[in-house]
């Protein structure tokens, strides 16, 4: 038996202004300006202001109209709302930006190369090597990868030669071309399969009766695991030499590349590009500014060709072409008008964040100094701003701040904090600082242990335990201290 209900269902749903918003507040400012001449040229009705301090105003995009689908044509609409005086009230130029209108230009430097693959191409087929060797060494140069070494196992490649070159060989055979030809190329070390070989191909590059370049020789032949480890105790036993002659071989082993496809591009262009600051935090007389830099505020306008259009359909509402225009430039009006509104308010969040910021980590502004970071987190600023911590997160996400002492990121800023010995909450990037410079300062001969650097940090009134300083050490890329052991 079939039976009625009436339901009632609570939802929430983001209206597509909203998910524009989302996804405008969370660009850094290069992205952003990718994303703005993105939209100027899919929406002709919207148009950039030359004059950067021009005010232009116009009504807020609150002012919805329906616009469904284009079966249904409907065009009685007030045509007057999307004429606008030529001082209209609606501002799209904010004076929120750095008083010194600065200017952070995207400087890409392209620079061509030759890749290690080509390079290497060019050598083997210069190369006495018979036809059907070459095309094992050339399918062995294309299993290289960008630090030059051979990954992959020799047997694997033995089967993909069969199947997709059609030759037939066996594992010694590709093993001999790899090791008389392939590792004979330049530079030095190229074709290796690990570290070891790598290094060891370079030191034998080297015809030298230097006694230090023998040494590193040896100790990299027969006892790269005890240099690995450090336990230069055991390398000094064992050849009986002393601290001065390791020193020597160790002088030579360091000036070897363990990556030596690293000066080859890995593609024919490569691009740097600068990174543009989206905030600009200024302090003066003891009080901290921020901005936007000026790029985050573009002054928008809607076009008067489309003011022009809509004003002829005003006297035509009975012509099929007009209606079907009107709706069109009416679709694009639509859209223009929630683009500025989202920028402005992707200017007023921003802005905000940045204030909250500056207010919680005033001190640190001032001085610059990373031990007067505060505890901070996302629900600190959300707190302040009134904004949703997912907000917050997306404002910070790839955003950079030009301050009196460089360009910081700004996800840097925030931490966790700690209770030290006065009961005081301190940042966990202070205490990193306080490790590092214990770290910097130790007898290299003798290195902290971790059980060491807790006793070091009670001293200063941190009470961590030793996991804490392992887990921040780590953090720091900081190795133990078997590895931070130097002669």
């Amino acid at each position: 038996m079939l039976k009625q209900n009436l339901q009632l269902k609570l939802g929430q749903k983001l209206a597509p202004q909203q998910i524009q918003l989302m996804k405008l507040i969370q660009l850094h400012t290069l992205e952003f300006e990718e994303e703005l001449e993105r939209e100027l040229e899919e929406n002709p009705a919207l148009e950039k202001v030359a004059d950067e301090n021009s005010e232009e105003e116009y009504p807020k995009a609150d002012e919805e109209y329906e616009s469904e689908g284009n079966e249904s044509i409907e065009t009685d609409f007030d045509v007057d709302e999307y004429l606008y005086d030529d001082e209209p009230s609606y501002k799209t130029a904010s004076s929120n930006y750095s008083a010194d209108d600065e200017e952070f230009d995207n400087q890409s430097l392209l620079t061509e190369g030759q890749t290690l693959y080509d390079y290497l191409l060019e050598q083997i087929r210069l190369s006495s090597i018979d036809e059907e060797d070459l095309k094992i060494a050339e399918y062995l140069i294309g299993n290289l990868d960008t630090d030059g070494y051979l990954r992959r196992e020799i047997k694997s490649i033995v089967d993909d030669l069969a199947f997709s070159q059609g030759v037939y060989t066996t594992q010694e055979k590709v093993t001999d071309i790899l090791e008389n030809y392939v590792q004979k190329l330049d530079p030095p070390g190229v074709g290796a399969r690990d570290l070891r070989e790598c290094l060891l191909l370079q030191i034998e590059k080297k015809v030298s009766s230097d006694s230090s370049v023998i040494l590193a020789g040896n100790i990299l032949r027969n006892q790269f695991d005890a240099l690995a480890n450090k336990h230069y105790n055991k390398i000094l036993q064992k050849y009986d030499i002393d601290e001065e002659d390791l020193k020597g071989a160790l002088d030579e082993i360091s000036r070897l590349s363990p990556k030596v496809g690293g000066n080859f591009d890995t593609q024919t262009i490569t691009i740097n590009q600068e990174i543009i600051p989206d905030f600009v935090i200024q302090v003066k007389d003891n009080q901290v500014i921020p901005t936007l830099n000026n790029k985050n505020a573009p002054s928008l306008r809607v076009s008067d060709e489309y003011k022009e259009i809509l004003t002829t359909y005003s006297h035509d509402k009975k012509s099929a072409e007009h209606k079907q225009a009107a709706l069109f430039i009416k679709q694009k009006l639509d859209a223009a008008k929630w683009y500025i509104d989202a920028i402005n308010q992707r200017q007023n969040t921003l802005l905000q964040t940045i204030t909250a910021i500056v207010k919680l980590q005033k001190d640190y502004f001032i001085s610059g100094d990373e031990k007067n970071i505060r505890p901070m987190i996302l629900k600190d600023v959300a707190d302040i701003t009134g904004f949703d911590i997912s907000t917050i997160s997306r404002v910070v996400k790839s955003k950079y701040a030009d301050t009196p002492n460089g360009i910081i990121y700004l996800k840097n800023l925030f931490s966790d904090s700690l209770t030290n010995d006065d009961g005081e909450e301190v940042s966990t990037k202070e205490i990193k600082q306080h490790l590092q410079e214990a770290i910097d300062k130790e007898n290299k001969r003798k290195p902290y242990t971790d059980d060491a650097l807790v006793g070091i940090l009670k001293e200063k009134g941190y009470n961590i335990a030793r996991r804490t300083i392992a887990k921040y050490r780590e953090q720091l890329n900081i190795p133990v201290a078997r590895l931070r052991k130097e002669l």
